[in-house]
């Protein structure tokens, strides 16, 4: 049960302002508001200001044809927000993208864990098939990450050194992100398999399939509105490469799966689990999280790179020459970079529920009735970035966490729940939550104790910022 919604409101009642307009017509006018000539967040806070509420109507792409109902009502402040990890009175079944869903042929036919809600059968067997996953490979993510990206470090070095002068931070960290995820959970190198080096341009082409609908590829207006916003890629045309993927995995998670036929999961069902855990939740994040703290290390220059590398080496002395699980707790600053990362620029933007009864959602200010069925929309960047909540909300603030600042880490939301709540087999809560944590503080440890500082130029594509490291500053004392 959520803290903040409480059974009797204690702020004013107010009728949900904003409206839907005119079906099919209005859901178009918006979304085209939405993608190109407002932009996500001017979409969001011209409607906050016009109707003085963080809690309003609108319509969310991409509608007409795609969306059985693009209507929702949006939350953008954190205490509104909270109400989508309320199970007792939202639903989540089939929303983990939003008010589309992809097609099942993407993934084997099945609707997979992140689809479930957790009322359903499947999902706490799923759920739990990931938990063990977890549980089995915990020792071998660290020296799986080292050895990783140990090789990703020698081509930005390369790179950097080399004709250009500089290297593609995101080039490199998806082949890296991919094997990492490989050798982590599985024991595996993909490149030895028939895989070879292609998965991650394989895993990047399928995730475009599942998320073109809520993407801006910089192609003419009008085909991107036909061929990415009103109907759906044809899948056929991933099929083989998510075949090949799939025979990997099929192979590559033999002994996750056997564990699955014992809890009473069909293998293939499970593998195109396992396959989505890995390719769209793991990989697809690390793809956009990782390139969001080099963004931010990058804003924040050298005097932050000073804090942080003093910081992680002096842990690592005292803890015998080595990152250590025990070490990158004690690193207090660094845990703190990336809870700030995770606030200022979740990865994953959107949260949806659909209301399963009637009840009264607060926020700041006003209290208001959302009927059954309706459609609750969060946009997290809105939310931990909540002004009322966070002193200098759109600043980034290294040690925000640190101390007494870690009380305020229950208003970190990335997670599709509160940083300090623990993933169940019976909420909706990343099951690898801690595990990404994890993993954002052992990329800044370990880049850390190989370099004192970079300088990158900043851009955009697709899932986040494009990252181009121009200089290294190599560890000149340890």
């Amino acid at each position: 049960m959520s803290t903040t919604q409480s059974t009797a409101p204690t702020k004013p009642l107010r009728a949900l302002p904003g409206s839907y307009g005119i079906p099919f017509f209005s859901p178009i006018k918006d979304r085209l508001q939405y993608y190109y000539s407002q932009g996500q967040d001017n979409f969001f806070k011209t409607r906050a200001d016009e109707y003085k509420s963080t809690v309003f109507r609108t319509n969310m792409p991409p509608g007409p044809f795609m969306a059985k109902d693009p209507r929702v009502v949006c939350l953008l402040d954190a205490l509104s927000f909270q109400v989508l990890f309320d199970l007792s009175k939202v639903e989540k079944k089939d929303l983990f993208t939003g008010t589309f869903m992809p097609p099942t042929s993407l993934t084997g036919d099945y609707r997979v864990c992140a689809y479930l809600d957790p009322s359903e059968p499947k999902h706490a067997m799923n759920k739990k098939l990931l938990f063990s996953l977890l549980a089995d490979r915990h020792k071998q993510f660290l020296p799986a990450f080292h050895d990783t990206f140990s090789k990703f470090f020698d081509g930005l070095d390369a790179a950097v050194g080399g004709e250009k002068k500089e290297a593609d931070f995101n080039a490199l960290n998806d082949v890296s992100s991919f094997d990492f995820c490989c050798r982590a959970y599985f024991g595996v190198d993909p490149a030895s398999t028939s895989l070879g080096t292609d998965g991650p341009k394989m895993v990047s082409k399928w995730l475009l399939f599942n998320l073109h609908p809520l993407m801006v590829l910089g192609l003419p207006k009008v085909v991107e509105e036909i061929f990415l916003h009103t109907f759906h890629l044809p899948p056929f045309l991933v099929k083989s490469d998510y075949k090949k993927i799939y025979d990997f995995f099929y192979s590559a998670a033999a002994d996750i799966l056997d564990k699955a036929e014992s809890i009473g999961l069909e293998r293939e069902e499970a593998c195109h689990n396992i396959l989505f855990a890995t390719c769209f939740n793991s990989y697809g994040g690390f793809k956009v999280f990782f390139p969001d703290i080099f963004k931010w290390l990058a804003l924040a220059e050298k005097p932050l790179h000073k804090r942080l590398r003093e910081e992680i080496r002096s842990v690592v002395k005292a803890e015998g020459g080595s990152i250590t699980m025990a070490g990158l707790e004690k690193m207090e600053l660094t845990k703190s970079v990336v809870y700030e990362v995770l606030r200022i620029e979740p990865p994953v933007k959107f949260q949806y529920g659909k209301a399963k009864k009637d009840f009264v959602l607060e926020s700041h200010d006003s209290s208001f009735e959302i009927k059954k069925g309706e459609m609750l929309f969060g946009y997290q960047p809105f939310a931990t970035k909540d002004p009322k909540v966070f002193a200098d909300a759109e600043k980034f603030v290294p040690d925000r966490f640190v101390g007494d600042g870690a009380g305020m880490l229950k208003y970190v939301y990335w997670s599709n729940g509160r940083e300090t709540d623990a993933p169940t087999e019976g909420n909706k809560q990343c099951p690898a939550k801690d595990f990404v944590v994890l993993m954002g503080r052992l990329l800044v440890a370990e880049f850390f104790m190989r370099y004192d500082s970079f300088e990158a130029t900043l851009g955009t594509i697709l899932l986040g910022p494009k990252v181009t490291i121009t200089s290294l500053t190599k560890a000149t004392s340890y």
